[in-house]
């Protein structure tokens, strides 16, 4: 590839990162509101959050479901043909979330927004790992996955400026339509990988989500996925209930506390995704997951139960688990394409980020049940469910170690 194709797919597959983190980000700062206005009379700050949970699982199996099935299909249709697909699919159901008029849509629109959601990741990052290689790869991983904290911040700060109340949420669900214009220059004008190009006559014995259970491959395949689960349902179960925990505190006094609180946390784990990469290279991919597995227990910990929405320094613990608790998603960009050989890469990164998906949206579902049946204690949900994240100290001894990179 031209140095000009390289970094136009590396520009172009970061934006589609961008927008796959805004439409993460959407519901946890959006949920409440949305809950308020279609429940009506209905509502309680119970129900909210149990919404939320639904909401939150809804996307995370769908996600689930489409990092393996749209995975699976970069590897047999290319690349670029499958992130514009993820990205149509992600744009246009987004949209259409600001036409629901009940809860039950909503849900369903969730889960489909989800497989593009999904399949976007494990073709994005096989398309760039492919296209940039050797010393700058590390780079490169940290800045596709601070892409999709970018597009956290970048929607609470439109929050944060326009309001997202229950009489004025629909306009977020219409905005996040548009990078289904990205999802047609993506297919119409983005350079394929010509490692996955050099692979496309190959004659395959078996198809490439088979390939991964064959005894020279399912090794690995159950490494990812424990590795990949363990973050995941970390973030999604325990620590992004602080944002609706911040406008439950402070919602009926300042409508922006939620966007503010979900912004510094977006910032942390800007910093934190891109970082997570160099310190995997750095220290080493075992020993720095081991590291980021104390440390992300621990300040979430402190989060929860140390300190509250409105006291002093609040937010620079928010700031600060962002940044540590999203070292694993840079660490994990780095990782999991090293694990794969070419003809399987797309799917066998796809399955393992996001088998770890089906695990966290049970959990998010156990964690809504618990949050009703503590009376809607948000700490003390986030604390319990933080402890997923001690796993990650002994679950990480398994993995081979691969610093010397890709497999070919």
């Amino acid at each position: 590839m031209t140095a000009r194709q390289r970094y136009l797919v590396l520009i172009t597959s970061f934006l589609a990162l961008v927008f796959d983190g805004v439409e993460l980000g959407l519901m946890p700062v959006a949920s409440l509101s949305v809950s308020k206005s279609l429940l009506g009379p209905a509502f309680t700050p119970e129900l909210g959050g149990e919404w939320f949970a639904r909401f939150t699982a809804a996307l995370m199996l769908g996600a689930a479901i489409g990092g393996i099935a749209l995975g699976s299909l970069g590897d047999r249709v290319g690349r670029t043909r499958a992130m514009g697909v993820c990205i149509l699919f992600y744009s246009i159901f987004a949209a259409l979330g600001a036409y629901a008029q009940d809860q039950w849509q909503m849900l369903a629109l969730r889960f489909v927004v989800g497989l593009g959601v999904g399949g976007l990741w494990p073709n994005g990052i096989a398309l760039v790992s492919e296209c940039w290689s050797g010393a700058s790869r590390p780079l490169v991983s940290g800045a596709m996955m601070a892409g999709l904290n970018a597009g956290i911040l970048l929607l609470s700060q439109l929050a944060l400026n326009w309001a997202i109340t229950p009489d004025s949420w629909r306009w977020v669900f219409q905005l996040a339509g548009v990078p289904a214009l990205l999802g047609v220059f993506v297919l119409l004008a983005l350079p394929e990988s010509p490692k996955w190009l050099a692979t496309r006559g190959e004659v395959k014995a078996v198809t490439p989500l088979r390939e991964l259970f064959q005894p020279s491959l399912i090794r690995f395949t159950l490494i990812g996925i424990l590795i990949s689960a363990i973050p995941m349902i970390g973030a999604w179960s325990a620590s992004k209930w602080m944002i609706p925990w911040a406008d439950k505190v402070a919602g009926s006094t300042n409508a922006g506390y939620k966007a503010a609180t979900q912004g510094w946390w977006a910032l942390g784990a800007t910093l934190g995704s891109f970082a997570g990469a160099q310190f995997a290279s750095w220290m080493g991919r075992r020993q720095s997951y081991a590291l980021i597995s104390v440390a992300t227990f621990a300040i979430t910990f402190v989060m929860f139960q140390m300190t509250a929405p409105l006291r002093e320094g609040f937010h620079a613990v928010v700031f600060m688990q962002g940044f540590v608790a999203t070292l694993f998603f840079g660490w994990l960009a780095l990782y999991l394409p090293e694990l794969f050989p070419t003809r399987v890469r797309a799917t066998g990164s796809g399955l393992a980020y996001n088998s770890g998906r089906f695990a966290t949206a049970f959990g998010v579902l156990a964690a809504g049940y618990l949050f009703a049946a503590l009376g809607g204690d948000y700490p003390r949900v986030g604390t319990i469910c933080a402890s997923i994240y001690a796993l990650g100290c002994v679950v990480i001894w398994w993995a081979p170690d691969t610093r010397k990179g890709l497999s070919d």
